[in-house]
This record gives C-alpha cells, structure tokens and sequence, in this order.
C-alpha cells in the first residue's frame, strides 16, 4: 500500500471529517459528523490551522495530524502545537503516525520555528512511544512533549 501525505484544503474537509470524529470518540466524545465537518472546515478555511491527511492509493483518508502556530516569548521564535494526531485502526502498524509526525517537523524546521509541543493522556502508551522514538521528550508532569529542532 502506498501512503502519501499531503497538506489538506477546506475541499478535503469533507473527507477528514469522519476520522476527525473517530479522533473525539477515541477521546470519550458522542460522534457528532456535523461538528466534525464544520470545526475542520472552519481551521483550514480560515488558516488557523494546518493539517496533514495519510491517505491510501485510492484517496482514503488513513490519518491526520493537525498543528496550530504558536510563539515563544522567552525564545522570540515561532513554536507549533501538534494538538490532534490520528490513525484509523485499520491502518495502525504501517507508520502512518511516523510519516505523519515526520511532516509536521519539516513544517517547522521550514518555519524556522523552536519546535512542536503536544501533549497525550498518561494512558496512551502507544503514542508516548511513537513520540519518544523520534524525540520528543516529557516537559513536566502532564506528559507534555517537546522536541526542540
């Protein structure tokens, strides 16, 4: 299976919808498409977000990563927020997470950017692996990551 990833438009909010709503349900969140759809396409239509869709040879979306700007006032750079990372469970195992988490660093190392900061629930030791085999590390007790670039 080829994986691409790509940056995504408000024209794939559509399509990023129904894994952006398995995201909040997998976050104890009641499925609701209509919110799904209007949050994405709101972030992308009005640039306060950027998204990054894994998608398969026939244009299903396998995951996404979205990132909000942020800045450092300590550092006086610019930082992101890695604030939402997904995988459909059918594509869990083949690296999408990794290519995802790969993009978002050229995201910032392109924006010149300090780093990316994200954070996940202390039960999800699946993802502190995935982050802590690329570099991220624990800021504080919340299981805060960040990997400085």
């Amino acid at each position: 299976m080829n994986i691409t990833i790509k940056e995504a438009t408000s024209a794939d909010a559509k399509n990023i919808a129904p894994v952006f709503d398995l995201y909040r349900q997998f976050y104890a969140q009641e499925s609701d498409l209509a919110l799904a759809f209007n949050f994405i396409e709101d972030r992308l239509s009005r640039g306060e977000s950027t998204i990054y869709i894994a998608i398969d040879n026939e244009n299903n979306v396998l995951g996404f990563t979205q990132l909000f700007p942020s800045f450092s006032s300590v550092s006086a750079k610019a930082t992101w927020i890695l604030n939402d990372l997904f995988v459909v469970e059918e594509a869990r195992g083949l690296g999408v997470g990794k290519l995802l988490l790969e993009r978002a660093e050229s995201l910032a190392v392109a924006s010149n950017a300090k780093g990316i900061g994200l954070e996940t629930t202390k039960d999800n030791v699946s993802a502190q692996k995935l982050y802590e085999s690329l570099g991220y590390e624990i800021a504080d007790g919340f299981l805060h990551y960040f990997k400085t670039l």
